[in-house]
């Protein structure tokens, strides 16, 4: 900012001395009065310009990675809830073990298995027991008014299946398409489930146990956001 001085020269021989500032409040003011107008002249043309406009000149500006946190954070608190309901179920607490659900921002996955103390599957066959029936339709029951798409695994344990042509794959696939049958009868609509898959051995529950009964199971994902739309 400029800065105005006079000056005076005085009687004698004692050289020119500086004066008090003159008019310096003047150029403060101007100053200040030019900020305030290029602040109204942005407002008007914000106000100006349609919503969508604003959210185009918002992204140009970055504020396209503040929009993706808030779309997790909105997924987790979803995921959570949801989850945290599933756990309190006294139908599907009855089970214990057998039951296993975890969340993921984007997921709800629930992991019912195969337990040496109560099997859910007979061995080798693609049907689920009795058990494993009830439990399946428990599960039903419970996600039958949750409006996210579904998704269906069937997962075995490392033992080679012993019956001649049908391998670990064909074996839970089975067992995932009964899933799916048991989980319509108990109210899910078919509408809902977007993908049944086998996946033998691939994805242990256990990472140290591959040969452990409870990697024997059939996994429910809740999809609550499609990362790959």
């Amino acid at each position: 900012m400029a800065v105005a001085y006079s000056s005076r020269r005085t009687r004698g021989r004692r050289p020119a001395a500086s004066a008090r500032k003159m008019g310096t409040w003047k150029l403060a003011y101007a100053d200040f009065l030019t900020a305030l107008c290029a602040f109204f002249l942005i407002m008007w043309i914000i106000h100006g310009i349609s919503a969508g406009e604003r959210e185009n000149l918002a992204q140009q500006f970055g504020s396209e990675k503040t929009a993706e946190a808030a779309i997790t954070t909105a997924d987790t608190a979803v995921s959570s809830t949801l989850a945290n309901n599933l756990r309190n179920d006294p139908a599907l607490a009855s089970f214990g073990a057998s039951v296993r659900i975890t969340e993921e921002p984007n997921i709800i996955r629930i992991d019912l298995s195969d337990m040496a103390e109560r099997p859910l599957f007979e061995t080798g066959d693609g049907r689920l027991n009795p058990t494993g029936e009830r439990l399946v339709r428990l599960a039903g029951a419970a996600i039958s008014m949750i409006d996210l798409p579904i998704m269906i695994e069937g997962h075995t344990d490392a033992h080679p299946s012993l019956t001649e042509g049908y391998s670990n794959w064909e074996l839970s696939a089975d067992r995932a398409n009964s899933a799916r049958r048991l989980l319509m009868e108990a109210g899910v609509e078919e509408a809902r489930i977007t993908g049944v898959a086998g996946l033998a051995h691939t994805q242990p529950l256990l990472q140290d146990a591959p040969e452990d009964a409870a990697n024997r199971r059939i996994s429910i994902v809740l999809v609550i956001r499609d990362e790959t739309a």
